[in-house]
């Protein structure tokens, strides 16, 4: 199974979901905007209107969608439009591409229960899966590849 969500730069929302058990592939990209095999430099300008992603492979035997959904509120603060930490820019929003009707419901079903834990109002998008353009190697487990866990702020 498939699961694609953006919360930020995709290098640590990677690796959050990369060592989970029942994920058996992660690949970082682009997707939800206009320009056809965007790189990160067009990215970057903030004029595709791409946002970073991790698309996900998953075992469902071993790791629900509403699993991968709570690690994916628990990675980013939902509540920052257009913005995770020192990253500003559309590319770096929360979003969640869903890739059936089912996914699309757990998703809406998971954002209602994760407002309830916040006083400012959630603005993750849920939008219907996209073309998804694979990001430049380089990016690829970026973390792993440096031996880190996480981005440092």
């Amino acid at each position: 199974m498939k699961a694609t969500f953006g919360g930020g730069c995709f290098w640590g929302v990677e690796e959050a979901f990369r060592i989970l058990p029942g994920v058996t592939s992660t690949a970082v990209g682009y997707e939800g905007g206009a320009l056809s095999n965007p790189t990160y430099k067009d990215v970057c300008t903030d004029r595709t209107g791409h946002a970073e992603v991790v698309q996900i492979e998953y075992d469902p035997s071993q790791i629900s969608y509403d699993q991968l959904l709570d690690k994916f509120w628990e990675v980013h603060d939902p509540t920052t439009k257009n913005r995770q930490g020192p990253d500003i820019g559309t590319q770096y929003r929360s979003v969640v591409f869903t890739h059936s009707p089912e996914q699309e419901a757990e998703a809406k079903a998971s954002l209602a229960r994760e407002q309830e834990k916040y006083r400012k109002p959630i603005v993750t998008e849920i939008l219907p899966a996209a073309d998804f353009w694979m990001a430049e190697d380089y990016h690829q487990q970026y973390l792993a590849k440096r031996g880190l866990s996480h981005c440092n702020l």
